[in-house]
């Protein structure tokens, strides 16, 4: 008799499913696992064995084959102990084989028979949903996967435990999703002196998901404005909660095996490697850009990471997704982040200070920045010069409108953006706009035109950077609540692309 039972091999955030077929037959006793497993796979059956006899059940004196189908496809992770025993039960005419056929497991197994969390129960209750099958997972992930309303999650605290659901001794109940309270935070943009232009274009950037990088002295305040921005971002919506979850989920990040409606904020170092930033890696894990999907992936001290990763950037952020391509995995993540970057004028940070600045100024600053490639640059679309704080600002009272405020004003932008692309389901932001779409809703009127086309000759705007600043305008619009994009909102736009030197 040959059981079976089902599980999942994850490629990147889909979950592929895997069949596993159990043999017992006469011969000498053998207990192997075939279908291309690594090294922990082919571990369960230590694992299988203990639990097994913490339950009292004991391997009969035979030839015992489990085949991982399909065979080709590589077989990765602990979460394989589950469905292996319960196939294995199955051949065994323990529990019964329908039963076992109409579920998907994942789980590991520890040697007295308890179940552990393992990584990916998001995706794989995803696929348990397609396959019209039940979800069988550790008690740790069943808040997380219980999100997937189209399937029932079953989620033991121990293997015996499932085993009395499967056999009808004691039926469990199906797990209920959990929803994590968003973290308070004190950050507010209250408490930042002066910066108003700085402020201003976060806002920008927090309404429409438009890119920004600040450039200004060390002590200016740039890492405290970024670090505020959560604070004015919408929560997430139910569609992007499951979107960014399933992310986190193959990252073990889900807090409490909950899903969390707070947008994600990113800060990696800048000695951070190509595969932590994109992705990579054992396994082909998601990077930092796609940990960031839907939230704010904040890089400072731009100019100080490798070359090479900053280029790896610039795919990613046009088309939203990352492919991490490697001899042995290829696999892609969705990544449509905010960058807000921050970097000092120069080595030294002190070129807007002739007695301070170096010997090298004014060279210094332009081959400092100058590590930030043109094309990157020109996927930038806010860039702000951030101004020393003087000693007289900060013995001002803390500022009238703080985060609460500009949160408003961001989410009743993003609420008129819904509304516009309620029939582009691909589209959430003007960010995502283009082509005939984007000139039919951010085509400003003939004065906006006329300053543009004067602005686009002048400084040589690239057609990225043309269309960057009409996103951009759709979006200062969007906050003014204005249907039209006007001259005043076009030249808003080009003041933040202008702002830095000459790059355009």
């Amino acid at each position: 008799m040959v059981a079976r039972a089902y599980t999942v091999a994850f490629d990147g955030v889909e979950a592929r499913p895997v069949e596993v077929q159990c043999a017992v037959s006469p011969g000498l006793p053998a207990f192997s696992i075939v279908g291309l497993p690594d090294k922990a796979v082919s571990e369960a059956r230590e694992r299988v064995r203990a639990a097994l006899q913490s339950m009292a059940v004991a391997l009969p004196s035979k030839r015992i084959t489990l085949n991982l189908s399909p065979a080709d496809l590589p077989k990765e992770g602990s979460h394989f102990d589950l469905p292996i025993a319960m196939a294995l039960l199955a051949a065994l005419e323990i529990v019964p084989a329908d039963a076992v056929e109409h579920c998907v497991a994942l789980g590991e197994l520890s040697l007295d028979g308890g179940l552990v969390a393992v990584l990916g129960a998001l995706p794989a209750a995803m696929a348990a949903a397609e396959d019209g099958r039940t979800l069988l997972c550790p008690p740790q992930c069943g808040p997380e996967a219980a999100w997937v309303g189209a399937t029932q999650v079953i989620a033991p605290d121990t293997f015996a435990a499932a085993v009395a659901h499967f056999t009808g001794q004691t039926p469990l109940s199906p797990a209920q999703p959990a929803e994590l309270p968003a973290l308070s935070s004190t950050r507010d943009f209250r408490e930042v002196k002066g910066q108003e232009r700085a402020k201003r274009a976060l806002e920008i950037a927090a309404a429409g998901r438009h890119h920004a990088l600040m450039v200004g002295a060390p002590g200016s305040g740039k890492s405290m404005l970024a670090a505020r921005m959560p604070g004015i971002l919408p929560l997430l919506s139910p569609e992007e909660a499951l979107e960014t979850s399933m992310v986190h989920s193959l990252s073990g990040l889900l807090r409490e095996g909950g899903i969390c409606r707070e947008r994600p904020f990113r800060e990696p170092h800048h000695t951070a490697s190509m595969a932590a930033i994109v992705g990579g890696g054992r396994g082909a894990r998601p990077g930092e850009i796609s940990l960031a999907h839907n939230g704010v992936l904040f890089l400072d001290e731009l100019p100080e990471f490798p070359r090479q990763v900053l280029e790896t950037l610039r795919q990613p952020i046009e088309t939203g997704e990352v492919v991490v391509a490697r001899a042995n995995a290829h696999v892609r993540y969705p990544c449509r982040f905010l960058l807000i970057a921050a970097a000092n004028p120069c080595r030294c940070g002190d070129l807007a200070d002739p007695s301070r600045a170096c010997s090298r100024a004014p060279v210094c600053g332009e081959d400092y920045l100058g590590r930030i490639s043109g094309p990157l640059m020109d996927r930038i679309d806010l860039r702000i010069e951030v101004p020393p704080v003087a000693f007289t600002d900060l013995d001002l009272p803390p500022a009238g409108e703080g985060s609460r405020e500009i949160a408003t004003r961001v989410a009743q932008a993003r609420a008129r953006q819904a509304d516009r692309f309620a029939g582009h389901p691909e589209i959430r932001v003007n960010a995502d706009a283009d082509g005939a779409l984007l000139e039919e809703i951010a085509t400003p009127d003939s004065e906006g035109r006329a300053l543009l086309q004067k602005v686009a000759d002048k400084i040589g705007l690239t057609a990225r950077g043309y269309h960057r600043v009409l996103r951009v305008a759709r979006t200062i619009a969007d906050l003014e609540g204005s249907p039209d994009v006007r001259r005043t909102h076009v030249a808003e736009a080009v003041s933040f692309r202008i702002a830095i030197g000459s790059q355009n």
